[in-house]
């Protein structure tokens, strides 16, 4: 297990000042359109704030009761009360700022300590309480960071004006995105043992193909919305049902209750409009392919449909700085994801010691179990 370092302490700080940020952002931004007039565009930018926020307290809170099942119930239910005022995600920065600081800090750990080892165990509490944050983290960036991100885009393409808020908007959606998926990544590699390490070129290469493919469909969907709105809805609510059919089929284990597994596999659905998704850690290079592969077809699909429905709308400069942008972020997106998948991905440079327990699957699994939540939650 990776040890939770001076660095990761400051790291944890920093996220927990941009969460703090971010949400002073969106009730400022929010607080500007109302005062413009423009209220649909500000309960939008609040309902999306509102959406995400309810789902990750339902997760912080069911993770906290699955962790202290058959503890003291009182405090359960001042954790359940501090949940209901969505505050739950700063009672885990709490608890991962306390442990982190213990072990990076005030404790040395040796290289070959044992799980009975209070600075090991300590350590461990630490990587879980940061791994549940980005967790959390990963929830927020697709129920409302990357939504608002395409709500802002589609304002700036439909009224042509501009103004330092929205920019403002724009690029905290786009830091919350990138430091959400390379932050989960980080925590993937730590938190499991048979996961390699993620070096720095390879955080590279994921941020881009990540940011990048990202960005190219939210210009692509916010083309069609200024087209039509009613069809850029069908569209995103044909494509969640797309996604929550195949996590249905995936038949996921990520929540122990039933309907928070389906909640998990709806909220899972919304993540595979945006990006794709890897919720079982098995080899997807077939469904992965597949997915961009849509992606690319579509958005081609949305430039043609301009060019026969709209012509009109060809000869304005901004059609021709977004299409270039779409295809090129798309283009560049696609080399990093070839890129990273076959020279950077982890698995390329990284094998586990013990090849053996992969035939013995008792062993493989009883370690597994050790390292909680995330052995059910993969996205690489």
């Amino acid at each position: 297990m990776m040890k939770f370092t001076k660095q990761n302490f400051f790291v944890l700080v920093g996220g927990m000042i941009i969460y703090v940020v971010d949400i002073g952002v969106d009730f400022w931004v929010a607080s500007r359109y109302f005062c413009q007039g423009q209220y649909s565009w500000s309960i939008l930018i609040l309902c999306f704030r509102g959406l995400s926020s309810v789902i990750t307290q339902i997760f912080s809170y069911e993770w906290f009761k699955n962790d202290w099942e058959g503890t003291d119930t009182g405090k359960l239910k001042l954790v359940f009360l501090v949940h209901l005022f969505h505050c739950g995600i700063f009672i885990r920065y709490w608890f991962a700022m306390k442990y982190g600081c213990q072990v990076a800090f005030k404790q040395t750990s040796r290289r070959g300590a044992s799980e009975a080892d209070p600075s090991s165990f300590i350590q461990k509490q630490a990587i879980d309480a940061v791994t549940d944050i980005n967790m959390l983290r990963v929830f927020k960036t697709f129920l409302e960071t990357t939504p608002q991100l395409f709500l802002q885009i589609y304002i700036l393409m439909e009224h042509g004006k501009t103004h330092f808020y929205q920019y403002a908007a724009i690029m905290m959606s786009f830091c919350g995105i990138s430091l959400s998926m390379v932050d989960y990544q980080i925590s993937l590699r730590t938190s499991l043992p048979d996961k390699g390490e993620f070096h720095v070129l390879s955080k590279v290469m994921y941020l881009f193909y990540k940011l990048l493919t990202i960005t190219s469909w939210i210009l692509s969907i916010s083309l069609i919305t200024l087209l039509s709105v009613r069809i850029s809805v069908i569209l995103l609510i044909f494509l969640w049902i797309c996604g929550f059919t195949w996590t249905l089929k995936q038949h996921t284990t990520f929540c122990k209750s039933k309907k928070m597994e389906y909640l998990y596999r709806a909220v899972v659905g919304i993540i595979l409009i945006f990006s794709f998704f890897n919720i079982k850690g098995r080899k997807t290079k077939v469904w992965i392919s597949i997915y961009y592969a849509t992606h690319t077809v579509v958005t081609l699909g949305i430039l043609f449909v301009y060019m026969f429905w709209r012509p009109s709308f060809i000869k304005e400069i901004y059609f021709t700085i977004v299409s270039i942008l779409t295809i090129l972020s798309l283009v560049l997106g696609i080399i990093f994801l070839v890129v990273y998948y076959s020279h950077l991905h982890p698995t390329t440079y990284f094998r586990p010691q013990a090849c053996s327990d992969e035939v013995d699957g008792v062993a493989r699994q009883k370690e597994r179990v050790k390292t909680g939540r995330f052995q059910n939650f993969l996205m690489q």
